[in-house]
């Protein structure tokens, strides 16, 4: 590389003049769509020019860490034009709760259309904090959907009748993948339990095995790949601590029956997006896992074997909350900084 693996000055702005943004995907012609908290979607094109918010799109809960969320496209988008989007939507009564919706994307750029939500957290809650969400298609074409605990809501994680601290797995459709696991209590559409916020997802491009990340309270976010049918352990068993330093759950940090995370972070660096590399952009990066970090601001580089972390890397410190981190299709990094408009901004990561 010709700067300093890790340099600021490594990194590009593709385009900036966003609000919050949290999530990016690439079409097939490298136009970049771009989620903002508030409720837009935008596009930004080869000219890198940022459009106006495209229009269809579902109302919002724009309220604390809510909004519209995450991003996915469909497996078979060239010919399907399908558009996945996570989002707060608001309920009745003045609550509110993680949903996926659906749209078909005109040829245009500009609209949505043939909106549907194929997915509602239950139950919906008023708060403004912990909603997740990531989306990851697996190879079947089912969709990963995570959710929060909503904060206040930490007693609901460990049973099985709700969806609050739980993967999702449901089909393009919002049905039930017929694999999934059957676990007796467990909703049909559940993967796996006993998680807190889970803001990053992605698909091992080698396995095909799901990954995530969460975060902890004071310290204990955690690095894992969710199996069917298991149980990950919030709020009982944890790493972390409450944020004046209690013990959480039964001050444990193992039990049988719950799983341990792949990775610990502690203190914490508020883990979100992340992405496994495959490109050759970068040759000495290839097959390690990246991941924003938005408490400690830089982009965590990780190198695994087996399974495991063996070795872990800050990227850019300081420089910015990163929300999301993606691969693009000319192989480059592209990451989503945290910042109120107009500061948000793409950035790319140059050799």
């Amino acid at each position: 590389m010709s700067a300093c693996a890790g340099s600021n000055d490594m990194l590009e702005t593709v385009a900036d003049g966003l609000d919050h943004p949290w999530s990016l995907a690439f079409l097939p012609d490298g136009t970049i769509l771009v989620t903002e908290r508030a409720g837009n979607l935008r596009t930004i094109g080869m000219d890198r020019k940022l459009s106006g918010p495209v229009s269809g799109l579902p109302q919002v809960a724009a309220v604390g860490q809510g909004g519209l969320l995450d991003i996915a496209l469909h497996p078979n988008f060239v010919q399907t034009r399908l558009v996945f989007l996570s989002f707060a939507e608001p309920r009745d009564a003045g609550k509110n709760g993680t949903s996926v919706m659906r749209g078909r994307l005109s040829e245009d750029l500009r609209s949505l259309n043939d909106v549907k939500v194929i997915f509602r957290e239950q139950p919906a809650y008023e708060g403004g904090a912990h909603f997740g969400s990531r989306l990851a298609f697996d190879r079947t074409g089912a969709l990963f959907v995570t959710t929060g605990d909503r904060l206040n809501l930490r007693p609901l994680v460990q049973q099985t009748d709700n969806h609050i601290g739980k993967v999702i797995r449901i089909t393009e459709d919002g049905g039930i993948p017929p694999d999934n696991p059957k676990v007796e209590g467990w909703l049909p559409e559940i993967w796996s339990i006993g998680h807190r916020n889970l803001q990053g997802a992605a698909i091992h491009p080698d396995t095909g095995h799901l990954w995530t990340t969460e975060h902890g309270a004071k310290g204990g976010d955690e690095l894992n790949h969710p199996e069917a049918g298991k149980n990950y352990g919030w709020p009982v068993i944890t790493y972390s601590r409450e944020y004046s330093g209690e013990p959480i759950g039964e001050g444990l940090t193992e039990k049988d029956g719950m799983e341990q995370p792949v990775h610990v972070w502690t203190p914490s660096i508020g883990p979100s997006g992340m992405v496994f590399y495959t490109g050759g952009r970068y040759p000495q990066w290839k097959e390690n896992l990246f991941v924003g970090a938005l408490a400690l601001k830089h982009l965590a580089r990780l190198v695994l074997k087996d399974g495991k972390v063996v070795e872990e890397e800050k990227l850019f410190e300081g420089f910015a909350r990163f929300r999301d981190v993606r691969q693009g299709p000319d192989g480059y990094l592209y990451m989503l900084t945290d910042e109120d408009a107009p500061m948000g901004r793409v950035v790319r990561v140059t050799p």
